[in-house]
């Protein structure tokens, strides 16, 4: 099976037997009727991908991997922060009339910071340090800056990014307040390993693991007879998943750049409700 797979059967079987059920009535999330969205939940889990050995797509359901790059693309490269510049509906709750979701997510990574080597936002400077400076430990992107939460229509969930370069190999942490397992976490896991990837073709390094930490790791009340079900089902072998490698420039990357072959996958499971 896919180590998306493993990742996602292991931590969701971890939180619906071990995990704490949240009723505390001052919860923020609710669903569509009013009612509070209570979770089970794990505090503190890591799942490791290896990218050198394959792609981790989860094969339980299908995911699109293309409406996943178009919104890691959409955060990195467009650096927005507004719905119309993105393809899917998935931040159309959070956005308000003109398409902002405030100062969060793109709108951070464009911020210009002064460096001695010049003006460099996020992005851009790890795509410098990348080439020039591959053994700094120091290679990171940080989106919760707390002068402008309170302009965010939704904290960030995955916050941060830190990579590391070994001999030649790209290997890159991600971290995460937040994770809501079923609409999330095969996506993140998904379009986070097309960054690493993308990232390290366009500076002459070899992709190698990801590391996901997830602070709160949980499952929705509502989705819990769900995620039972998906849990039943036979997962399939990981698919091949290739980049255009005439891509050499980070901001040339669409979702078209990647290939997909032999995506066996499960059904569907339609439409779920999602607490916002």
């Amino acid at each position: 099976m896919s180590s998306a797979d493993t990742a996602f059967i292991r931590t969701c079987r971890d939180i619906l037997e071990n995990g704490t059920l949240v009723t505390d009535e001052k919860v923020r999330p609710k669903w569509e009727d009013g009612t509070p969205a209570y979770t089970k939940k794990l505090f503190g889990v890591v799942n490791r991908y290896d990218l050198s050995s394959e792609f981790p797509l989860i094969t339980l359901r299908p995911i699109s991997l293309r409406a996943a790059v178009d919104e890691v693309l959409w955060i990195w490269q467009k650096k927005s922060n507004n719905v119309h510049d993105l393809g899917s509906h998935i931040w159309d709750a959070w956005a308000d009339e003109s398409g902002s979701i405030g100062k969060a997510y793109g709108y951070q990574m464009g911020i210009k910071h002064h460096y001695k080597e010049g003006d460099f936002d996020m992005v851009d400077r790890v795509l410098y340090d990348l080439k020039n400076n591959p053994c700094s430990r120091r290679i990171m992107t940080n989106l919760y800056n707390f002068a402008d939460l309170h302009e965010m229509a939704l904290y960030p969930c995955a916050y941060s990014m830190t990579f590391n370069v070994t001999n030649g190999r790209l290997d890159a942490i991600l971290n995460q307040r937040s994770q809501d397992m079923l609409a999330a976490n095969a996506w993140n896991v998904a379009q986070y390993a097309a960054l690493v990837m993308m990232l390290a073709q366009v500076s002459g390094l070899r992709a190698g693991e990801l590391v996901h930490v997830i602070a709160d790791a949980h499952i929705y009340d509502r989705h819990i007879p769900i995620v039972e079900e998906l849990l039943s089902r036979t997962p399939y072998e990981a698919p091949t998943v290739t980049l255009d490698p005439a891509v050499t420039n980070f901001y040339a990357f669409t979702p078209d750049s990647f290939r997909i072959e032999n995506y066996r996958h499960g059904e569907k499971i339609g439409r779920f409700p999602v607490a916002v």
